[in-house]
């Protein structure tokens, strides 16, 4: 909704720009989408509106934010997904509870599924865009906020573990920006979860092993005749991709030389990089669909679905007759 809270009269380029930022997240609105700051920036340098620069990314946070306190841009339009109000919920009687959790009620729909999969992305700001699609698919999902760290890796790691022991193999899919660290993300996710699955399966195994020193490939070998003689543990890095890069053609920006891994990115895509976030939510949201879909078993997956919204009919017919619930209980008190 606007609400206006001072008074501000824009010039001619500012009103420009607060009509168009009105056209982009209406229409994302419409699709369900809200939108960071970041975000509608990128949308705005994608149509050629302004440039790329830190100068473009200040003038128009300065003109959003003039535009909401002034009442001429829906404040649902723009959302800070990092910082959040966190507490408990509360309920007005007993049969709210049972309505709401007809509402939360979830079977988990991967449990007879050969392999399980999780969405990790690198930012906090597109958890949004990766929160909605998980959800459509009962997908777990993870927001890294750049490298991951040991913690989280070491508990994934021993959650995998379960699947692998349960005959499930894992696929992470994983979004990071195209620049020296956002690639290398990938590699370090895929290389630590692997080290901390073998070694914690060749301690649960040990028998089976002969000697002291076992390759991670002799494990990983065992792992694969247990579940099915598929790949185990696999790292799938969907976005963002070189290939990514040409076919949207989202707005670059110059490559940190600073990083470390600098050198390695220049070599094979030049001084260049882009930002996940530039590319729009949809397309994010259908790559995430479009690679769940390579990988769930449809028939297995819809038999739970079907189950789930049964009991979930139950807990609302009776959230719905609370009252005669009550009765019954005493009566039977």
């Amino acid at each position: 909704m606007k609400i206006k809270y001072e008074d501000w009269q824009p010039g001619t380029d500012a009103r420009l720009d607060i009509r168009r930022a009105d056209a982009v997240c209406r229409q994302y609105a419409a699709d369900g989408y809200d939108l960071t700051l970041r975000q509608l920036y990128y949308q705005f340098v994608a149509r050629g509106w302004i440039s790329n620069t830190d100068k473009s990314y200040k003038r128009l946070g300065n003109i959003i934010n003039r535009a909401r306190m002034a009442g001429l841009l829906d404040w649902d339009y723009i959302v800070d997904r990092t910082r959040n109000l966190r507490g408990t919920s509360h309920w007005t009687q007993p049969g709210a509870v049972i309505d709401s959790a007809a509402w939360s009620y979830r079977l988990d729909k991967w449990a007879d599924q050969p392999r399980r999969v999780e969405v990790w992305v690198e930012k906090e700001a597109l958890a949004g865009v990766v929160e909605r699609v998980a959800g459509e698919h009962d997908v777990d999902w993870f927001s890294c906020r750049g490298y991951v760290s040991q913690s989280e890796q070491w508990g994934a790691a021993r959650r995998f573990l379960r699947y692998l022991k349960g005959g499930q193999a894992i696929t992470v899919l994983h979004l990071g920006d195209h620049d020296p660290s956002g690639i290398d993300m990938t590699r370090d996710i895929r290389e630590r979860i692997e080290a901390f699955v073998t070694q914690d399966w060749l301690d649960e195994h040990r028998a089976w092993f002969d000697g002291e020193s076992v390759k991670a490939s002799e494990i990983l070998a065992h792992m694969r005749d247990r579940i099915g003689d598929v790949q185990p543990i696999e790292v799938r890095r969907i976005a963002l991709n070189f290939d990514q890069v040409q076919q949207y053609d989202p707005p670059p920006n110059p490559a940190k030389l600073t990083d470390s891994r600098a050198s390695t990115y220049v070599r094979e895509h030049g001084y260049e990089s882009w930002e996940l976030d530039a590319l729009p939510p949809d397309v994010l949201a259908q790559l995430i669909r479009d690679n769940i879909g390579t990988i769930r078993d449809e028939d297995a997956y819809d038999a739970i679905a079907d189950r789930e919204a049964r009991e979930r009919a139950l807990l609302r017919a009776a959230a719905g007759r609370w009252d005669d619930l009550v009765a019954f209980l005493d009566g039977a008190a």
